[in-house]
């Protein structure tokens, strides 16, 4: 985890001190990303938990800002950011009668891709792929089941691809595809200490417009 997060500060160094070079610009991105989980758990256990007790968490939409600083021609520094999604879990398995909202949360996910543009400036069609890395935080935690739920942080490898289509000089509209490794552990505790490891296998579906200066 250490790495991942040195790999983090390093590329987040390189987007805020890049120094001018020739052909560079900026990118500031606004749009909508839909985070789907497709997660899966070690199940549900703690005592007095029935054998088989699982959980399911749900799929979020949030608004996106990335911005990215061009390292070159090809290459270029991205963060992206979204409002923090609300996203809830549904009990599966055996203690699926508990209902579709066992636990709600919302997450912050800042990352970071190093990105590569195929083609040059002044393409109208411009692909790109990138890889990076993802933090994400748990924050607003809730449990009809425990007073006190605890969800731990993330930090994973990040891929995406992607592209632009350029309206003019300043304007484009892009869409994008990002897969992100986060994996949390869940500890409640109220009559009983329920734990769980929570691996959301995310992949991030994204489309918007961009400003180019």
């Amino acid at each position: 985890m250490t790495s991942k997060l040195q790999m983090l500060a390093i590329g987040l160094a390189a987007l805020l001190g890049a120094t001018g070079a020739s052909g560079q610009d900026n990118i500031v991105k606004l749009g909508i990303s839909a985070y789907t989980t497709h997660s899966h758990t070690n199940g549900v256990i703690g005592v007095g938990v029935p054998e088989g007790a699982d959980a399911q968490t749900g799929n979020a939409t949030t608004l996106l800002l990335v911005f990215e600083r061009k390292l070159g021609p090809n290459l270029g520094a991205e963060l992206a950011l979204g409002l923090p999604p609300r996203i809830k879990a549904k009990a599966t398995g055996s203690v699926a009668f508990l209902g579709d909202e066992v636990l709600t949360s919302k997450f912050v996910a800042p990352t970071f891709f190093l990105n590569y543009h195929f083609g040059q400036d002044g393409d109208t069609w411009r692909p790109y792929v990138g890889g990076g890395v993802n933090f994400t935080r748990f924050i607003n935690i809730r449990s009809k089941l425990a007073p006190d739920v605890a969800l731990g942080d993330s930090t994973g490898l990040a891929a995406q691809a992607g592209i632009d289509f350029a309206l003019n000089r300043r304007w484009s509209v892009f869409a994008s595809l990002a897969a992100l490794q986060v994996k949390s552990k869940l500890v409640a505790s109220g009559a009983t200490v329920l734990q769980s490891t929570i691996d959301f296998r995310p992949i991030v579906y994204s489309f918007g417009t961009a400003y180019h200066f």
